[in-house]
């Protein structure tokens, strides 16, 4: 607590403005501009924003007992290549995105620190897209599907304050797609092309009409890759369309992607990336290490309001089909997957003599059926072996063929009581996860059944309370807690190599204490600051077995300790828009041993402690210029930190353009700069890898141009 009281009293930091690039701010409403999907200069004097990843009504983040971000990625930094999910998560404290440069695995997200272990797609933090959820019951998320084109604000509840959303430690992101313009037809196409053989096109049709609007995006990259043998092929898409029958609106949301090609470069060791930052392991290439994936996603919701107090009752469908072919240098891995779920949730403002309370009640359900079959990948051999009678081929003899179904229930209930300046609120959640294997593999008796079920259970009850200082201005407390189970991934790698379950491995249960300020100043400055402890038991750490190649396997340790401080402010002077972001991340752990090895007060891997990221952005009449900045203090690698640690590094990108170039208000430009000063960096480690192959390295200097058309409006 020390700590926290120096930095807090030396700490000056600033975030991002909230205005978004494509709308106009108006008191507490937006509006769409019709500038081909491109505003003009934003207005100085900045307007409180509501959001609605409070599960709630829309508010506003300073009615809120929470830390809580809203970001407009396009806004205050422009002409962004939207290919990156760090380049759209930039400038959000306490939200640390790890890019591995790797087109065969996503990109890392942890929300203050949770998420950081994740081998596969993203851990520990609920996903949305329009409200319909992209994470799975078990609590993993695959963000390859999610393209950034058409993102236009992003909500983050940073903590366990998000438990009201169920499985997950870590907190919530909700990704919203941007408003249809007010015309009835508008289109464009975008190119851009740059180095590392990017390729990418875009369009785009979006409008408003007869109560309906609607706006769809296609977009296929093509890249060779920052790497040796990183190439990729992948083409996403997306629509969004909203009716309005009366009071009720209704919403079609819809999410695909085809991507035949995605190779793995795998992670480096220290001798490796020092040698040669843009190598590929060598087991990697040797093994054809790469993904195929095709995926579609629909949801369909409706809203209508309840009472005459301004509630509203909400209902939410959405069904997904994913198939994956994944040859890793241990096994080939093939998973067919069907899931869907549904929520239902209802907010009721009640008046109680002349107060006011508002009460929040739903339940959600999902349910996910996977095929797994893993095969031995007999790539790289040079004589036939008994798993792999034929070599240089992805699949040799199987060696788990099972059917596992996964299916999450949780009903929660929310109460907020208005005192005026103070507002009290508690919430509580009743999770139920079922995990069942089906053993499919001929029974021998070398190979008996596998199948098996566990039920996974857990209560996660939040408080908080809020104080208006002034209209623009709160300070709040809150306790929350939460829990995350482990995936069918983590759930079905055991030591031994059999298949089924993992009977040793336990869900993680994190309780938060957090305090913050937040508002705005002269109506012109965003600030945000919080301060939080949070205490983990059985945390799940990722580790592999020596002579295992690089599979990864997981447990428990025993208790850990998170503590942390997160601030940002924002502004606009004049032309020029500043922001800046700073988290500081103690995290450790209090209890651990592994065999008779003590990691009792080790930092925990994979987190920098100081994360420190800012950007300006200058304009003058239709033209522009953006520099963003970005610097992370030494990383650990390994629970023991005995591994070389990913060195500190900064970065600078720059980019500038325009828009109505040549007198033409329909056509845009931009050229990008990103890594400026050609920096060798580690973005992202591979934690307590035993080949020692810790480091993934980011892209050297690239240089992108960015040509968007468009018409109608």
């Amino acid at each position: 607590m020390r700590t926290w009281l120096c930095l807090t009293a030396s700490l000056v930091v600033a975030g991002r403005a909230p205005a978004q690039d494509s709308t106009r701010a108006t008191g507490d409403t937006v509006t769409r501009d019709t500038t081909h999907g491109r505003s003009p200069r934003p207005p100085a004097v900045l307007s409180p924003v509501r959001v609605t990843v409070s599960r709630d009504v829309p508010r506003p983040p300073i009615d809120l007992p929470y830390a809580i971000s809203v970001a407009h990625p396009d806004t205050t930094r422009p002409a962004q290549s939207h290919t990156r999910l760090d380049e759209t998560l930039l400038l959000l404290p306490g939200v640390t995105v790890e890019n591995r440069f790797n087109p065969s695995e996503d990109p890392r997200i942890a929300v203050r620190g949770f998420g950081s272990r994740s081998a596969f797609g993203v851990r520990d933090v609920r996903l949305l897209y329009d409200d319909m959820p992209l994470t799975a019951p078990d609590g993993q998320t695959p963000v390859d599907y999610l393209d950034m084109q058409d993102i236009g604000t992003v909500e983050v509840i940073r903590g366990t304050a998000s438990a009201l959303y169920g499985n997950g430690a870590g907190g919530v992101i909700a990704f919203h797609s941007l408003p249809a313009p007010d015309v009835p037809a508008q289109a464009s196409v975008e190119s851009v092309t740059g180095s590392a053989g990017l390729e990418r096109w875009v369009g785009t049709v979006a409008g408003t009409t007869a109560g309906a609007t609607y706006r769809a995006d296609i977009a296929h990259t093509g890249l060779t890759g920052y790497r040796q043998y990183s190439a990729q092929q992948v083409t996403n898409y997306s629509a969004r369309s909203t009716l309005d029958l009366g009071a009720t609106r209704l919403g079609l949301v819809v999410l695909g992607l085809d991507e035949p090609t995605a190779d793995n470069p795998g992670a480096l060791t220290v001798a490796q990336y020092r040698a040669n930052i843009d190598s590929a392991a060598p087991i990697d290439i040797s093994k054809r290490a790469r993904k195929a994936v095709d995926h579609l996603q629909v949801g369909l919701d409706a809203t209508h309001p309840l009472g005459s107090q301004g509630g509203t009752i909400t209902g939410e469908l959405y069904g997904l089909g994913r198939r994956l072919e994944n040859p890793l240098s241990y096994a080939t891995v093939a998973v067919a997957t069907a899931s869907g779920g549904g929520s239902v949730r209802a907010t009721l403002p009640v008046p109680i003599g002349r107060l006011m309370d508002r009460v929040n009640a739903g339940v959600d359900y999902q349910r996910q059926d996977d095929s797994r079959q893993n095969y031995a990948n007999c790539n790289g051999l040079v004589a036939p072996t008994a798993r792999c009678p034929v070599t240089g081929v992805d699949r040799g003899v199987a060696t788990i063929n099972q059917r596992e179904v996964i299916w999450s229930l949780g009903p929660y209930l929310s109460d907020e009581l208005d005192l005026g300046r103070v507002h009290v609120s508690g919430g509580l959640r009743d999770d139920d996860v079922n995990f069942a294997v089906h053993d499919e593999l001929p029974i021998t008796p070398t190979s008996p059944n596998a199948s098996g079920i566990r039920d996974l259970h857990a209560v996660s009850p939040t408080g908080g309370v809020v104080v208006k200082l002034s209209t623009f201005q709160s300070v709040y407390a809150n306790v929350a807690s939460a829990f995350e189970t482990p995936t069918t991934t983590e759930l079905g790698t055991k030591p031994d190599g059999t298949p089924g379950i993992n009977p040793a491995l336990s869900p993680e249960y994190a309780t938060t204490y957090e305090a913050g300020v937040k508002g705005y100043l002269w109506t012109r400055i965003r600030y945000d600051a919080a301060a939080f402890d949070t205490f983990v038991r059985d945390e799940l750490v990722p580790y592999e077995v020596p002579g295992q190649s690089t599979r990864v396997y997981y447990r428990n340790a025993g208790r850990t300790n998170r503590q942390g401080l997160e601030a940002s402010l924002g502004s606009t002077v004049g032309p020029l828009d500043l922001g800046l972001s700073y988290s500081y991340s103690h995290f450790k752990f209090a209890s651990y041993t592994v065999n008779s090895a003590s990691y009792a007060g080790h930092w925990i891997p994979g987190i920098p402690m100081h994360d420190l990221q800012g950007s300006a952005t200058y304009r003058v009449n239709r033209l522009f210029a953006t520099l963003e900045g970005a610097a992370q203090s030494a990383m650990f690698a390994d629970d023991a930190n005995a591994a070389p640690r990913a060195p500190s590094y900064g970065l600078l990108n720059i980019r500038a353009g325009g828009s109505a170039l040549f007198g033409a208000p329909w056509a845009s430009a931009a050229v990008g700069i990103t890594n400026l000063l050609d920096r060798h960096y580690v973005p992202s480690v591979v934690l307590n890898a035993t080949q020692g192959e810790y480091y993934e390295p980011g892209a050297l200097r690239a240089i992108y141009v960015k040509v968007d058309l468009g018409i109608g409006g």
